[in-house]
């Protein structure tokens, strides 16, 4: 094969995302006009594009706000986009959240709210329960993301410290009638777990997130845990009267997203297999399962035969293990990957959150192929040392591999593609 093995992923990455531009995905389920006012709100890594798309697609009148993360906005005539912060919330979330309720309150039966959803509004939203303060949810916050949990237990936590998660957003909208068009990053799509629900109620319960506390060890401040003890922590159940005329759409999805990623890699003339689009778990972990089927097809030419793409999707976790690395799930998992096949040639790499940001830094993701490893040796790290303490930016970083595409105006949840030649 005479493919550049990066240029080729970068392809596959960019198909992905293309197939989740809300300008495709939002007119194919724009909602019937109302008799009212039109009201657009929306929470997410990629819901200013939502809601620009929505306006070119929409001809009737509309106003409303978004809320996305700093640097992700983008331009609206109508509506009014504002920025918070990811992933962990801050003041101005606090501002947008109350804004949205705002927003929401006074309207009858004969309005619609069209509601924007995308991944990343847990923690642009923070509605702190009465009693809580906006301290106790950055705590309840830092907390999930370093257990190590996977996301439908931190969202099912987060809806019970919230007034505005689990579908309270669309109860305080009742009686106006609420469409939700959601681009999922969740592992099986489930809308209710996107952005922790705001206007999707869920099934977890609240004995549900006092169970997650426990199995993941999490130590969560005493106001907090007194709240979840009690029934006013409960949040709308599917079936509510206020919720029961919503509708809800997936727009975009990994899955979606992922056979764009293999049309692509045919057009390329490179056979391509999807191994799963809801792969959860430990990124080390799994980047070491990823790594020994590799091997496998470059040794033994199974379980599929090379040339051929692999590709995964779906969000797993990084449980934080020292202070002080940099990098996300996307970097660590393909650190531990590199480890796996190091010395092995004919791989070659591509881990990238489709939202263009891995953690806290500005890369998407990282490049790795056989020599990774080696050529971090050669300087002067030791890639097995810096996995352990969660540093596999500095890694990646020092051999010129990170993957930076910028925002990319959705969210679809990873990407991880492996060129087997």
């Amino acid at each position: 094969m005479s493919l550049d093995p990066k240029a080729f992923l970068t392809s596959i990455f960019e198909a992905a995302v293309a197939a989740a531009d809300p300008e495709l995905t939002i007119r194919k389920h724009l909602p019937q006009k109302p008799k009212g006012r039109t009201i657009v709100i929306g929470a997410g890594k990629g819901s200013a594009q939502m809601a620009a798309a929505f306006e070119k697609a929409w001809d009737g009148p509309l106003e409303g706000l978004i809320v996305t993360r700093y640097g992700y906005g983008a331009k609206c005539e109508r509506l009014e986009v504002i920025e918070a912060a990811h992933p962990v919330p801050d003041e101005a979330g606090l501002i947008a959240s109350k804004r949205l309720l705002d927003k929401v309150s006074g309207l009858t039966e004969d309005d619609l709210v069209v509601a924007l959803i995308s991944g990343g509004g847990s923690a642009l939203l923070p509605s702190p329960a009465p009693g809580l303060t906006l301290a106790d949810e950055i705590a309840v916050n830092e907390a999930l993301l370093a257990s190590g949990a996977p996301i439908s237990a931190m969202n099912t936590i987060r809806k019970h410290v919230s007034t505005i998660k689990g579908g309270r957003l669309a109860a305080a909208a009742w009686p106006a009638r609420v469409v939700s068009l959601v681009v999922s990053d969740i592992p099986g799509d489930d809308p209710a777990l996107v952005a922790s629900g705001p206007t999707i109620p869920g099934a977890g319960s609240r004995a549900d997130a006092l169970d997650f506390i426990k199995a993941y060890g999490m130590k969560l401040p005493d106001a907090v845990m007194a709240h979840l003890n009690s029934p006013a922590a409960d949040a709308p159940q599917v079936g509510d009267i206020r919720l029961k005329g919503n509708t809800v759409h997936v727009i975009a999805s990994a899955a979606v997203s992922l056979e764009a990623a293999v049309a692509e890699a045919k057009r390329q003339g490179v056979e391509a297999v999807i191994l799963s689009d809801s792969i959860e778990g430990e990124a080390r972990d799994v980047g070491l399962v990823h790594a020994a089927i590799a091997r496998e097809v470059t040794t033994r030419d199974r379980p599929f035969k090379k040339p051929v793409l692999l590709l995964s999707g779906g969000e797993t976790t990084v449980t934080i293990r020292a202070k002080g690395g940099k990098g996300g799930r996307n970097s660590e998992f393909l650190l531990a990957f590199a480890i796996g096949i190091d010395g092995v040639e004919g791989i070659h790499a591509l881990a990238a959150d489709t939202d263009g940001i891995d953690g806290s830094e500005n890369n998407a993701g990282a490049f790795a192929d056989g020599t990774s490893v080696r050529r971090m040796r050669a300087a002067d790290l030791d890639a097995k040392a810096l996995l352990a303490r969660n540093d596999a930016w500095t890694a990646f970083n020092a051999v010129g591999d990170l993957f930076v595409p910028g925002p990319t105006g959705t969210n679809v949840n990873d990407l991880r593609a492996i060129l087997i030649r």
